[in-house]
């Protein structure tokens, strides 16, 4: 579904938000974009300047191969160099594996992340939706979703926009029973660093048609630097990898990504402060009587009370204390009222808290007071 020009179509559009409510873009508070507030690892700074010191990383062509960023790749993951793929973003890595697999009909759980669906469409693979039901909480259904005569299964776990993650063990055997199907598994973990445990990355050597998608962006706090990697076994990586574009990731952004990946006391940090501050969150939205979805990622879905104006409420937050959440009216099945609101610092929570008390009040909502 398009949203009209006033919604963008994705989190983290503060330039077109700008322009439209005519607000600097400095002083908006972004909730859209599912990124680490506390920014990226400072080694990663440090790094960046630390290379532009050196003349050759603006005069020589990046490496081909980019051998050092799958190096950290798989120390971080557990899987070897040779199962690994680098993209700039997460399409490209999806179209080639498209490509490669000579996908002809996928199966798509919605609500989803809607790059999903423009992706497949360009590539002429033939679509089949499954609508998820929000009242059990956005499961996967193994036998509902093996059922039909398509080959390919595309899914994130943790999902986007519900935030729901499924255990490493519901996954394997989704996977599982779609190996024996002749099924391959597009497994899409953006957010799974948040949740290590659950990742089946590692199960690519076991299973011969899974193939896991990844971003370093988003977790790491460097959504600028456009680094995401797909892994699987290494003979179909192999091939994934021929029908990539050469020199995908610019040798600026290949350093900074091996050095935030290598920074596991960052990561162990980030993941404390993330279940920290969204378990608040959580408590203080639904106090204000918004019914928020159980969340296992950096972020929260948010359906708005019944007699309560949506774009209303989505549009107020923007122009009287510039606040931005997601407007999820293009997600697919998911029913009007939702928005979507990632966890940020505290403070910055508490604000938009505040900010959501006196607007439900202004909208004829009576909230029980925030403790």
């Amino acid at each position: 579904m398009k949203l009209p020009e006033e919604y963008p179509q994705h989190g983290g559009q503060l330039r077109q938000i700008s322009e439209r409510f005519g607000i600097a873009a400095s002083q908006l508070l972004d909730f859209s974009a599912n990124i680490n507030p506390d920014g990226p690892p400072l080694s990663v700074l440090s790094t960046l300047r630390e290379s532009l010191e050196d003349l050759s990383m603006l005069t020589e062509y990046p490496d081909l191969e980019e051998t050092k960023l799958k190096q950290s790749i798989a120390r971080y993951t557990g899987v070897s160099g040779a199962q690994i793929n680098v993209a700039n973003g997460f399409v490209p890595l999806l179209e080639s594996t498209l490509r490669t697999l000579k996908t002809t009909s996928c199966l798509l759980p919605v609500p989803a992340f809607v790059e999903y669906r423009k992706t497949l469409e360009r590539a002429g693979v033939g679509i089949c939706t499954r609508p998820l039901d929000s009242a059990s909480g956005f499961r996967y259904d193994p036998a509902e979703m093996l059922s039909g005569a398509h080959n390919a299964i595309l899914i994130a776990n943790p999902q986007n926009p519900s935030g729901v993650c499924h255990s490493a063990a519901a996954m394997r055997d989704l996977v599982e029973r779609a190996a024996d199907m002749g099924i391959f598994v597009l497994l899409d973990e953006a957010f799974i660093d948040y949740l290590p445990e659950h990742s089946l990355t590692t199960a690519t050597n076991e299973f011969s048609n899974l193939i896991v998608f990844r971003s370093v962006t988003k977790f790491h706090g460097i959504p600028g630097l456009r680094v995401a990697y797909a892994v699987t076994n290494a003979a179909l990586s192999s091939s994934i990898g021929r029908d990539l574009p050469p020199w995908p990731i610019t040798t600026l952004a290949s350093r900074a990504v091996g050095v935030a990946l290598d920074d596991e006391p960052y990561a162990v940090h980030a993941r404390a402060k993330n279940l920290e501050r969204r378990i608040a969150l959580q408590r203080d939205l639904e106090l204000l009587g918004l019914s928020v979805y159980p969340s296992a990622a950096n972020f929260l879905l948010v359906q708005v009370p019944r007699g309560i104006d949506t774009h209303a409420l989505w549009q107020h937050l923007i122009v009287r204390y510039g606040i931005v959440l997601r407007f999820c009216g293009n997600y697919e099945a998911l029913p009007p009222g939702h928005l979507r609101i990632a966890v940020r610092t505290q403070e910055q929570n508490s604000r938009l808290t505040a900010a959501m008390a006196e607007l439900l009040l202004t909208l004829r909502l009576r909230p029980r007071t925030v403790v």
